[in-house]
């Protein structure tokens, strides 16, 4: 099912994604990916609540695995994501910078809390989000109970990279302005499952 509501007839109905989608070499797409999500570090996690709603928030990219293409975050147990995660494991992560590139994630999220993953992944930064409760146990350090990390395992992945540069863009949107052709600012590219699966062995 889809949606539309109008004829374009030989022409492209959506010519900004025609003229900017791109399928080059896997490894083109995996490498660029892995740029832009290191320059991004930050992105909003999107789960759904036990009655059905969807809820977003910011999270701190702690690490990433599979080459690139699966994702780690700190986590305190006992924070509500933990909670929409253990009802609904599929989420999407949303990673956005000011000069428009994007990439967009689905996938599904375990909460992993065996320690010895916890000591790989931890930073004492966490202290300061996950707090000392004064008790000799509870101390945000990586032995910790609470402290735990989200994996994220991608199953679709699409994104968006700038071909040029800040200025080259405006130039390129201003000619579309102009001429009412779509601007080729962006590097469109998607990645699939199988993809995903052949990135990991990269």
């Amino acid at each position: 099912m889809s949606f539309s509501n109008t004829d374009t007839g030989d022409k492209p109905a959506d010519p900004y994604t025609a003229k900017n989608i791109q399928d080059p070499s896997l490894k083109e797409k995996v490498d660029d990916l892995v740029s832009f999500v290191d320059r991004c570090k930050f992105c909003m996690m999107t789960t759904k609540t036990d009655d059905g709603k969807l809820a977003s928030r910011c999270m701190a990219l702690a690490a990433k695995e599979g080459h690139g293409v699966d994702f780690i975050f700190h986590t305190n147990t006992e924070s509500g994501k933990t909670d929409d995660l253990e009802a609904n494991p599929e989420i999407n992560l949303g990673f956005l910078n000011n000069a428009g590139e994007w990439a967009s994630v689905s996938g599904k999220a375990s909460i992993v809390t065996d320690r010895d993953m916890v000591h790989k992944y931890y930073s004492p930064a966490l202290k300061a989000w996950i707090g000392d409760l004064g008790d000799g146990k509870h101390d945000g350090g990586p032995d910790d109970p609470r402290v735990a990390v989200i994996k994220v395992v991608s199953k679709t992945i699409q994104y968006a990279a700038s071909r040029n540069t800040r200025l080259g863009s405006m130039v390129e949107l201003a000619k579309g302005v102009v001429t009412g052709e779509a601007p080729q600012v962006n590097k469109l590219r998607h990645l699939d499952e199988e993809e995903l699966q052949q990135a990991r062995s990269l």
